[in-house]
């Protein structure tokens, strides 16, 4: 065990929250699953299935569509149910969505119809995952605990598609899934055996409110909102648009953007909380303010100079601001989260995820074929400067709101 031991220390360090531990072995445990399979659904949908592009874009669509309800609808649930049963019945239902994609066969009516609810059970979990965390530790640990589970997840995407590919190289495509619903079957006994069932900072009892009639008044939230849904169209358009642009303009091959993308999720696993706790005294404004533009801007370099060590700039800035606004954010949504209803205010949050994965690449693409590729990185750090400035003025104002009540409680006592 002292490998396993030493490579936890290099990567996380020896001041992991213990009650965290089981979260990050699971979010280890799902990543890898989910990568291993999704990576390669889009080509196994049009080189198996013969899906036309556009229909698949337009199941892709759907998915997203689907998943920001069961996102908020999942976080809901799980302040009432408990985090624990909508966490298992996400694993089991990937599992079955998984197996369901071998044995849709050669239809690719089935195929795509499976695809379209590929999203639902990720979200339905996601909120209760994100709560859970911030039930497991104090506020004074939000932003590292975040931080940790983030490694944790990027590790397991980094190790996830190589292992498709293997299952792919020695078997098939009905070996990639039911490999990788084995894997998903694994990560849910993981999850049935150490899952806390409740954490030292959770709520004593469910709610007795409705949590959509709180959240539609809570303005830094609903300002919050739409800057996560920006961010997430900069960060997909990293993903999903950055690649065309750099075969389709620029002259790269498909097999150096497939080493360039390692990039981020090394840089993330051995620097993310290096970085976090560098920066822990820095007020989560800032932390936005200056992260965000950070995954935006340096795009506007692509355009004046090409060149792989510019492209090689990009992606590290990137990575940076990235690392600078994903546990950031989470940390102030977790903050501005009532107790009781922390799951409904993660759900919310997080469904602004699946709004750029279902608009970054149609926009991407549009303007791109419009208006050509520089226009598409200016529009992308202007969203990132757009995002920069919502997330900042969210926080802002709710500070001022932290400091009037403040105020009030004590004139009042």
């Amino acid at each position: 065990m002292r490998p396993f031991a030493a490579l936890f220390r290099l990567i996380w360090g020896s001041d992991v929250d213990r009650p965290l531990r089981p979260i990050l072995g699971i979010s280890f445990a799902g990543s890898i699953a989910g990568s291993c399979v999704w990576s390669f659904v889009g080509i196994w949908a049009i080189k198996k299935l013969g899906a036309d592009p556009t229909v698949l874009g337009i199941a892709y669509l759907i998915s997203a569509a689907i998943a920001i309800g069961a996102g908020y609808v999942g976080g809901h649930l799980s302040d009432h149910l408990g985090r624990r049963p909508l966490i298992l019945t996400a694993w089991a239902g990937q599992t079955l969505i998984v197996l369901a994609f071998a044995a849709a066969g050669d239809s690719w009516k089935a195929g795509l119809l499976i695809l379209c609810f590929g999203g639902l059970f990720f979200q339905l979990g996601n909120a209760a995952d994100q709560a859970l965390i911030a039930d497991l530790v104090g506020p004074e640990r939000h932003e590292p605990a975040y931080a940790a589970v983030r490694v944790a997840s990027n590790l397991g995407t980094t190790l996830g598609p190589p292992i498709g590919g293997l299952f792919l190289l020695v078997g098939s495509w009905t070996a990639l899934f039911v490999g990788a619903a084995t894997l998903s079957a694994i990560g849910f006994f993981v999850a049935l055996l150490f899952l806390p069932r409740r954490g030292a900072y959770a709520p004593e009892e469910p709610p007795s409110r409705g949590s959509f009639g709180v959240i539609v008044r809570d303005k830094p939230f609903l300002l919050f909102l739409p800057s996560a849904a920006l961010a997430w169209l900069v960060y997909v358009a990293f993903e999903a648009v950055l690649p065309i642009s750099l075969v389709g303009s620029h002259g790269y091959s498909s097999s150096t953007w497939g080493f360039l993308v390692v990039v981020n999720p090394l840089l993330v696993t051995f620097f993310q909380l290096r970085l976090t706790e560098r920066l822990r005294t820095v007020p989560g404004a800032v932390k936005l303010a200056v992260g965000l533009p950070l995954m935006g801007l340096p795009f506007l370099l692509l355009p004046l100079n090409d060149s792989l060590a510019v492209v090689m700039v990009i992606l590290f800035l990137f990575v940076i601001g990235e690392m600078l606004w994903v546990p950031t954010s989470q940390t102030i949504v977790a903050g501005l989260a009532p107790p009781d209803i922390r799951g409904a205010y993660m759900g919310a949050f997080g469904a602004m995820g699946a709004v750029g994965f279902a608009l970054a690449p149609f926009i991407g693409l549009q303007v791109r074929k419009s208006f050509g590729d520089s226009a598409l990185w200016v529009l992308e750090a202007a969203i990132s400067l757009a995002a920069a400035g919502a997330g900042a003025a969210a926080v802002r104002i709710a500070l001022g709101r932290g400091r009037d009540e403040a105020e009030t409680a004590s004139v009042t006592a």
